[in-house]
């Protein structure tokens, strides 16, 4: 991006669910860029080189999810001329339709967008773009709870949830963050985009900011718990969430429901989205994550416990379906445990 004198203008959205930690987080570390680290460094704050604003779509204050009072700084009617807009996750029932329900925010969105301002989403935010019709056969990336959330609702959206950050539309003015916290990681993504990478590692160092280069799929659950309506398939669930350990655990599922074997296997994919086996798999390694968050145990004894014999196919599966292998998921998410035992 070319230098320039005035600061970015970056307009924040919010509306009644939004999360406060997400808003008020984001207004600081776009306040940051050309100010903090000289300030820290030199004893004399610099050049502010983004200009962030809260706007909504009333002037009045309202309560945040979590009850901190919002105080929008501009309506969305009246804001001056974003470069950059961003939308904070806010509090949405996964799955769930919200049309209708911010219609004013989509249309404003749709603007801005039009008049040429790039478009951020963090978390569930990415549902407002949905809403103002920016998804359809693109790429998209959102919370790992909230997937089906675009894909039952904007048709034709590619869902990249291994991916932290997705780039979208013409000239990449759609940008999509993923997990709760990945608001950080957009906001410096965006001020490296704008102001610069100096500026941004500058910001990171300011804040003791972490990129989150490993995506969501170390923290996603990988066994969804899909409601469904075919009562045979939700006792065969039932009795996995209580017997994945054992041998041959989807033809006793079969059995047990009075199905052919393969009548079994349609019926199952169709009712919860996913293969019998894969549901298994998912069961069995959600129990070993577990386990190597709060326990010392060896992989293998690990890998037995759940129900693998071969610890090296365990190993192989982990690290396909996890993103990381057990002994990196143990380090990474481990260290809560030490640290309250070390306390």
């Amino acid at each position: 991006m070319p230098e320039q004198v005035a600061p970015f203008n970056v307009a924040i959205l919010a509306v009644p669910e939004v999360t406060a930690s997400a808003l008020y987080g984001m207004v600081d570390l776009f306040s940051s860029p050309g100010r903090d680290f000289r300030f820290i460094t030199q004893g004399m704050a610099g050049d502010q080189r983004m200009r962030p604003y809260v706007v909504a779509r009333g002037a009045d204050r309202f309560r945040a999810a979590n009850g901190v009072w919002v105080h929008p700084d501009h309506t969305i009617a009246d804001c001056p001329r974003p470069d950059i807009v961003c939308i904070p996750d806010f509090f949405v029932n996964p799955g769930e339709s919200v049309a209708g329900q911010y219609d004013p925010e989509a249309r404003w969105l749709k603007r801005v967008h039009e008049e040429g301002a790039l478009l951020a989403s963090a978390c569930s935010g990415a549902v407002l773009l949905g809403e103002a019709g920016l998804l359809a056969n693109r790429e998209a990336t959102i919370h790992w709870g909230y997937v089906d959330t675009l894909t039952n609702n904007y048709p034709g959206v590619k869902v990249k949830v291994e991916q932290s950050l997705v780039l979208s539309g013409e000239a990449q003015r759609i940008v999509m963050a993923g997990g709760g916290s990945s608001w950080q990681d957009l906001a410096l993504y965006l001020i490296a985009r704008f102001v610069g990478l100096r500026e941004a590692i500058e910001v990171a160092r300011v804040y003791m900011l972490q990129w989150h280069d490993l995506g969501q799929q170390p923290f996603a659950t990988l066994a969804r718990s899909r409601q469904t309506s075919d009562a045979v398939i939700k006792q065969s669930q039932q009795w996995a969430e209580s017997n994945f350990r054992k041998p041959a655990p989807v033809a006793v599922m079969a059995r047990l429901s009075g199905l052919p074997e393969r009548s079994f296997a349609r019926r199952f994919a169709k009712a919860t989205g996913m293969k019998a086996l894969d549901y298994v798999h998912a069961l069995r390694l959600e129990e070993a994550k577990w386990l190597l968050e709060t326990s010392d145990e060896a992989i293998e004894v690990i890998a037995n416990e759940v129900g693998y014999e071969d610890t090296s196919f365990f190993g192989r599966l982990f690290r396909r379906k996890v993103g990381i292998t057990p002994m990196q998921y143990r380090l990474r998410f481990g260290s809560l445990r030490r640290a309250v035992q070390n306390g």
